[in-house]
């Protein structure tokens, strides 16, 4: 018998797997989870084969929750809840040690077969999410051309190293600091010294305003 917690804030949505997979032979739902909060206290009471996680949740989001279990319960299956929108997260959460993940508009049919096969040691990337992935990690190895527009930097007269672009290219899309250490395998504190110095060369303090220009020295429709 699997063992399954489902962790999702949006109620609807957890009991629905809850009806769904409940109903599948081999396995059965020990508990329903609404933050990464409760997630950590619901493994640690029933010790679950798999966690089914919700990406962005209040509170403890998803992909710390998973860090924390894959790192006090390295045995338990953790694989993310996410929208093909989510894509930013893809990179963290598989570097955080997640198993896979599940896209949350899959059939039935495919979310119990991705439970079972990685039950089996599979690592799970749906092919929307694997095409993601590959183009991420592509845009974050040192030989690809990124996103700039070359001809927009020499314009604005802004030079920026192989490093801070690809922090720019991370601040752009939304990661936090701590989101860009771990995609970039650098320490928080690095991270913080980079965009200092991407700050004072587009002359602002304030990081609405900052990625507003950066922004506008990327390239359109990349993905």
């Amino acid at each position: 018998m699997i063992s399954i917690i489902i962790v999702d804030d949006q109620r609807l949505l957890r009991e629905g797997l809850q009806t769904l997979l409940q109903t599948e032979e081999g396995l059965e739902i020990s508990a329903l989870c609404a933050n990464g909060k409760e997630a950590l206290q619901a493994v640690q009471e029933h010790k679950p084969d798999v966690v089914l996680m919700d990406i962005k949740m209040s509170g403890m989001d998803g992909i710390d929750a998973m860090k924390r279990i894959k790192r006090e319960y390295p045995g338990t299956v953790v694989l993310m809840l996410t929208t093909f929108a989510e894509n930013r997260y893809i990179v963290d959460a598989m570097a955080g040690g997640a198993d896979g993940f599940l896209l949350k508009d899959m059939s039935s049919r495919i979310i119990v077969q991705t439970i079972r096969d990685a039950m089996n040691g599979e690592v799970i990337l749906p092919a929307p999410i694997a095409s993601k992935l590959a183009a991420k990690l592509s845009v974050l190895s040192e030989g690809r051309a990124d996103r700039f527009d070359e001809r927009k930097l020499r314009e604005s007269g802004y030079s920026f190293t192989v490093r801070e672009r690809k922090i720019i290219e991370l601040m752009t899309e939304g990661y936090t600091n701590k989101q860009i250490s771990s995609s970039l395998f650098m320490s928080e504190g690095t991270v913080r010294n980079y965009i200092s110095v991407i700050y004072n060369k587009v002359g602002t303090n304030d990081r609405i305003a900052a990625v507003a220009i950066l922004s506008g020295l990327l390239l359109e429709d990349v993905y």
